[in-house]
């Protein structure tokens, strides 16, 4: 059996007020060819589907149009929620059309007799069988009240053991002559984030463990981490990564797919596919002249710039009229005034102060630093930006 992998399409993605629109079509398009190209016999989309909990027209309509032509030929489609997606949007609306249509949808935790296992028989004819684990949010999991009174290890131990216990119920039922699967939305401990991941789940609250999915698996289909990546494990485990750079921390990924051949009685096959359909993402540094001088090789980039001069009026526009596609413009910490510099604590990092940022900050200048707190922080300010799991 022959299928495709993939996670993370964040179809509705704004980049400093750009949409990605385009660029999310030409990219699904390419996906949708490699499909054919290789004529799989199926399709994991391993969550993230939509960038938020309230995706626009648009953005629906691009998704079910790709999801119907990867449908094509009779492929199965398996489609699962993320932390990204609203699981009631994907199991009410969803999954009851698409259902019909030959596309597994699902957006919550199911029992194994109630979709939680899905079975079908392959072109070739071989049993299959794929344990389907949307993304699981801590506060379902995990009791309140344990969340309020146990510490971070014990936190983390109940989410990975629970975690783990769900994918047992899921896998009890593998055979030795069937086609294992296992598609799950979630972090593992050393996996490498691409830079665009919801950093309030990304953390160790929200870790399971490889141990979870059982030898007789034959592989592993995982999303959340943006950056395409194998994990060690019982069986082989596999992060497809992002087919579009999400934000500027990932200009460096190489956004792609997996193609999986995976029989019963030995391990998969894994191919990486790039997929070349989305503008790349590139930050540049110089001074005025120094990033003219570049302009001609930033053509179909998107630009984050950091300019190597003394900050003045009107030196954004200036860097606009030399590169139109600078999303964000920033002076170079060395030609900040003392006084003006951030601090690293405040920014995370990035090019302006972000709410996680100054809670850190404040936490630190308070001299209560508590990973508790900020954990906590973190999911009430996803849940009221709207993007708390959907069990808010």
């Amino acid at each position: 059996m022959r299928f495709l992998h993939t996670a993370d399409w964040h179809v509705g993605k704004v980049l400093r007020g750009r949409s990605r629109f385009e660029e999310h079509a030409r990219v699904l398009d390419e996906l949708v060819g490699v499909a054919r190209e290789e004529d799989v016999d199926a399709v994991v989309v391993a969550g993230d589907v939509f960038d938020g909990a309230v995706p626009t027209p648009p953005s629906q309509a691009l998704v079910m149009r790709t999801l119907m032509a990867l449908r094509e030929d009779g492929r199965e489609v398996v489609v699962l929620a993320g932390n990204h997606d609203d699981p009631r949007l994907l199991d009410d609306v969803y999954r009851p059309v698409l259902g019909r249509l030959g596309v597994h949808v699902v957006g919550r935790f199911r029992r194994p007799d109630d979709g939680g296992v899905l079975a079908w028989t392959s072109r070739s004819g071989e049993p299959v069988r794929l344990a389907a684990m949307p993304f699981l949010s801590q506060r379902y999991v995990v009791r309140a009240l344990e969340a309020l009174t146990g510490t971070p290890d014990q936190h983390n131990r109940d989410y990975a053991d629970r975690f783990a216990r769900l994918a047992d119920a899921l896998t009890a039922g593998f055979g030795s002559d069937t086609v294992n699967l296992v598609a799950a939305h979630g972090t593992l401990p050393g996996g490498r984030l691409g830079g665009g991941e919801r950093e309030a789940q990304t953390i160790f609250s929200y870790y399971f463990e490889s141990a979870a999915f059982p030898p007789s698996a034959h592989y592993a289909a995982l999303g959340h981490l943006h950056r395409r990546q194998r994990m060690p494990g019982p069986c082989p485990i596999w992060y497809s990564g992002s087919p579009i750079a999400v934000d500027f921390g990932e200009e460096q990924n190489t956004p792609g797919v997996l193609v999986v051949d995976a029989s019963p009685g030995r391990p998969a096959e894994v191919r990486e596919v790039p997929l070349r359909g989305a503008r790349v993402l590139r930050t540049v540094t110089g001074t005025l002249d120094e990033l003219a001088a570049m302009r001609d090789d930033l053509a179909d980039a998107w630009l984050r710039v950091v300019v190597a001069e003394r900050p003045r009026a009107g030196l954004a526009d200036d860097v606009r009229e030399i590169l139109p596609d600078a999303l964000t413009v920033d002076v170079d910490e060395a030609f900040r005034p003392a006084a003006a510099r951030r601090p690293a604590s405040l920014t995370g990092g990035g090019e302006s102060p972000t709410p996680r940022g100054l809670f850190r900050a404040y936490l630190e200048h308070r001299g209560h630093e508590d990973e508790r707190v900020v954990a906590l922080f973190d999911r009430l300010h996803d849940e009221l930006d709207g993007h708390g799991g959907g069990d808010a």
